[in-house]
């Protein structure tokens, strides 16, 4: 049959709709493949993080105990009271400043899936009709 025909048209019409179908679905594994890789990513960076954390809080843990009874036993004999007094204000303000750090810091990192929303958003503006080519 040719395209002219009512029958050809039909096939013609329903062979594009396909075609753009498929495109879209392509288009679409793409992108979830894509946001399925920053996730391993970012999991990723999330778990070598917590790790990294804990030995260092650990760590510095054992090192301010080992501080605080050399501390203690310096001054046992004429400032016990003032100096377990001083060590708990010095750790104190220790883990004030380190819970404020941690909260100003945490709203200014990169969101995740920069790059599976930069894409998206490209999508979208291809299929809008606001890049170069279709104008």
């Amino acid at each position: 049959m040719t395209e002219g025909t009512p029958g050809g048209a039909s096939a013609g019409l329903r062979g594009a709709l396909g075609q753009l179908g498929g495109s879209l679905l392509g288009l679409l594994r793409t992108r979830l493949e894509l946001a399925a890789l920053e996730l391993d990513e970012e999991r990723d960076r999330a778990i070598e993080a917590l790790i990294l954390v804990h030995v260092a809080v650990l760590a510095f843990a054992f090192a301010l105990l080992a501080a605080s009874t050399l501390v203690v036993v310096l001054f046992w004999d004429s400032y016990r009271i003032a100096a377990l007094c001083g060590m708990t204000i010095v750790y104190l303000a220790i883990g004030i400043v380190a819970a404020l750090r941690f909260s100003r810091k945490r709203p200014a990192d990169a969101r995740p899936f920069v790059g599976t929303l930069a894409e998206l958003e490209r999508d979208r503006a291809w299929l809008g009709g606001e890049l170069g080519g279709d104008k």
